[in-house]
């Protein structure tokens, strides 16, 4: 998979992934991550690629003809199966976003800035828009490692274990049940029996229990 990462602060984005999964795969190339710094296609003096907003009002506007330039420019080099915009007015982030862009092999991420982008840009270029939630961040730069993460962990390799991303939370529209590790008690508090029993298909059928529990408690949007 190649990601393609456009903005005027890359430098923010790269130590995601020069450090742990991200980094193993990079390093196994089972996934490409390309930074495009959005000044190089401003043709000005000063390579400004923000301009106050027609019609008044607070806060700048990143222009259209860089973003175009440089959006175009890459297209010319590769078919995208997505060129996405984070943006906080976006379809909300999900497991099932994610798995869906784990299958794709060319992906551009738009990382807005200021007040956001010029409307043009995305009538002309953008496939899809994506937020990670109901707030405002100073750029879409950490949205983007946000949405890049989500994908990369689920390619095949990345994960020294690949079933564990199909046991996350929201895979199967449940959250995760609880985990234990050693040792058995720890100040009072013991394993439940189950999980020391041997027996995979009660511990299964518990765990299930115990995650509709949680997700009935915690997120019961999940299960309507």
């Amino acid at each position: 998979m190649r990601i393609d990462i456009i903005s005027v602060l890359p430098e923010l984005m790269e130590s995601p992934f020069q450090t742990s999964i991200l980094k193993r795969a990079v390093e196994k190339k089972l996934a490409e991550i390309h930074f495009h710094q959005l000044r190089n296609w401003a043709n000005n003096k000063h390579r400004r690629v923000d301009d106050e907003p027609y019609g008044g009002g607070a806060g700048m506007v990143m222009m259209v003809e860089p973003l175009d330039l440089c959006i175009s420019d890459l297209k010319s080099q590769r078919n995208y199966d997505e060129i996405i915009y984070l943006t906080p007015d976006g379809e909300t982030l999900n497991q099932k976003t994610a798995n869906a862009l784990s299958i794709k092999t060319n992906l551009m991420l738009i990382c807005g800035h200021y007040k956001g982008i010029d409307e043009r840009v995305r009538e002309l270029h953008i496939t899809k828009e994506i937020s990670i939630g109901d707030y405002v961040l100073t750029g879409g730069e950490l949205a983007a490692c946000v949405l890049a993460d989500s994908v990369i962990r689920l390619l095949p390799g990345v994960l020294n274990d690949e079933q564990s991303a199909l046991t996350d939370s929201f895979q199967d529209d449940l959250l995760s049940p609880p985990i234990y590790t050693r040792p058995e008690e720890y100040k009072g508090l013991k394993v439940p029996d189950v999980l020391l029993s041997g027996n995979f298909a009660e511990i299964e059928n518990w765990r299930h229990e115990q995650a509709l529990k949680i997700t009935q408690k915690k997120r019961p949007d999940l299960l309507f």
